[in-house]
């Protein structure tokens, strides 16, 4: 061969070389860029190739999917949309994916691995299995309740099972239909600019997402940090709570909502069950504040992961204050603010003997045909109180709800206890209040763990006279009652 045949030879295994590491760069070293490079289009179009998997909530899945005969062969479709849409969240050909549809994704659309068990023969074949399902805990009754019972106010509800933590209901309302921007069409754009434009949020998660002054129903907290620190001893001896109350190193006064609260000397059952500021006030001092702290976060106050698996927003309460701040932040005011979820957390664990389970939204995930991919389990998040510090903090709602401002939450039959809550809030506390009620309930008879509690909070309402008992409390009786009757 001559020089220059070597020469050229030479030069086409360097170019056939040289092409071989660019496809090889190409293929594997910047797959997964390119793959998921705005400009690439394939992954999105084998993303809607199938049907997404389902949402269940009990036996019947609450999510579907339809031929679009567009360049998308399907989308996402919803039944009762608006009801359970605090629980699904949306999964939008347009604007993506959030909630449990969020969360949940890989299974639902088909790429987690734990869906196959020959998961390295489907990478390499680039077979995508059946989505998977989600079957969650919601109890539908208490889900129609809670949407019932909220009507056309601004507001939330949290249902948990104290002795799991199992999440019985989830409501926000307003609420939105998924549904009517699941696609790509100018319809979808424009119902998703509707819903971004409007004022009352509806696609806000108010039971997860959005924390509000708790008022009164965070005393619950202080009743249980005043027992299970000793600084009470007997919720029905006198207290040496003062009256007036002057907050710590100021001249003001903490005012109650009832001249009943206007003596001193009141005790813990008492000043529970009229729910007298001054009383809680002076008792939150009294525990201090490294023990308030520490019996909040118990309850689910300051976590900035708790994961339902959905994210709730952060609860707050504070841990650098000076006493006046401390007193008033022992009765729900200051910069206390919680979600409803950590509210009914606050009540679950006073029915289950002190210990609070973490919240689950989740009861298992499964394959297209019903085989479990992961069974959920109830865990333990902490333990907020003792079990004879909890039965005592139960005495004190029962009598709120037999003999107090939490009548409205009474059921026939069963044992109730509740704590009211109206918080101000504004620019001089110039707002609508905030009317809040949390409680559980059981059946009449042995000391079992009741098997409902729940946090109700109305934001925004049109009643003319806002209250905790006369607007909150009967959506939670509501709730449980549906519980109870399943």
């Amino acid at each position: 061969m001559s020089v220059t045949g070597r020469r050229a030879g030479t030069f086409c295994l360097l170019l056939i070389v040289a092409l071989c590491a660019q496809a090889t760069r190409v293929q594997v070293f910047r797959a997964d860029e390119l793959n998921h490079n705005s400009a690439n289009q394939r992954l999105v179009i084998e993303r809607y190739a199938q049907p997404r998997g389902g949402i269940r909530v009990g036996a019947d899945s609450v999510t579907g999917s339809e031929a679009t005969g567009g360049r998308y062969d399907f989308k996402r479709t919803y039944t009762d949309g608006p009801l359970f849409a605090a629980v699904t969240g949306h999964s939008s050909q347009t604007y993506g994916n959030s909630q449990l549809e969020g969360t949940e994704d890989a299974l639902l659309s088909g790429t987690d691995p734990r869906l196959s068990g020959r998961a390295v023969w489907d990478a390499v074949a680039r077979r995508r299995n059946p989505g998977g399902d989600v079957r969650t805990t919601i109890d539908r009754a208490a889900q129609e309740a809670a949407v019932r019972g909220l009507g056309g106010q601004k507001g939330a509800v949290a249902a948990i099972e104290p002795a799991t933590g199992r999440i019985l209901a989830l409501a926000s309302t307003p609420s939105y239909d998924p549904g009517s921007f699941a696609g790509t069409s100018a319809g979808d754009r424009e119902a998703w600019n509707r819903l971004q434009a409007d004022p009352d949020q509806p696609m806000l998660n108010r039971a997860l997402r959005q924390t509000y002054p708790p008022g009164s129903t965070f005393k619950v907290v202080t009743a249980a940090a005043a027992l299970e620190s000793g600084v009470v001893t007997d919720i029905e001896a006198p207290t040496d709570a003062p009256f007036p109350y002057v907050l710590p190193g100021t001249t003001t006064p903490l005012v109650n909502d009832t001249p009943a609260c206007d003596e001193p000397g009141q005790s813990l059952d008492t000043a529970m069950t009229l729910s007298c500021n001054s009383v809680l006030g002076y008792l939150g001092v009294r525990v201090g504040l490294e023990r308030m702290v520490a019996t909040a976060e118990a309850f689910g106050f300051n976590d900035p992961r708790l994961d339902t698996p959905v994210r709730a927003a952060r609860s707050v309460f504070d841990t650098r204050m000076d006493e006046a701040q401390l007193a008033l932040s022992s009765i729900g005011q200051f910069d206390t603010a919680a979600t409803p979820l950590v509210m009914a957390m606050v009540a679950a664990g006073v029915a289950n003997r002190g210990t609070v389970m973490r919240p689950q939204l989740v009861d298992s995930l499964t394959t297209s045909d019903g085989t479990a991919v992961q069974l959920m389990r109830p865990a333990v998040y902490r333990r907020a109180m003792s079990p004879g510090t909890a039965g005592q903090v139960r005495r004190l709602m029962v009598d709120v709800v037999e003999k107090g401002t939490g009548r409205a939450a009474r059921i026939p039959g069963a044992v109730v206890g509740g704590k009211t809550g109206t918080a101000q809030h504004g620019v001089d506390n110039s707002g609508t209040p905030y009317a809040w009620f949390i409680a559980w309930a059981g059946p009449a008879g042995p000391d079992a763990v009741p098997p409902v509690a729940v946090a109700v909070v109305i934001a925004d309402s049109d009643a003319t006279e806002v209250t905790g008992g006369g607007l909150a409390a009967p959506v939670a009786r509501a709730v449980m009652q549906a519980v109870l009757s399943g």
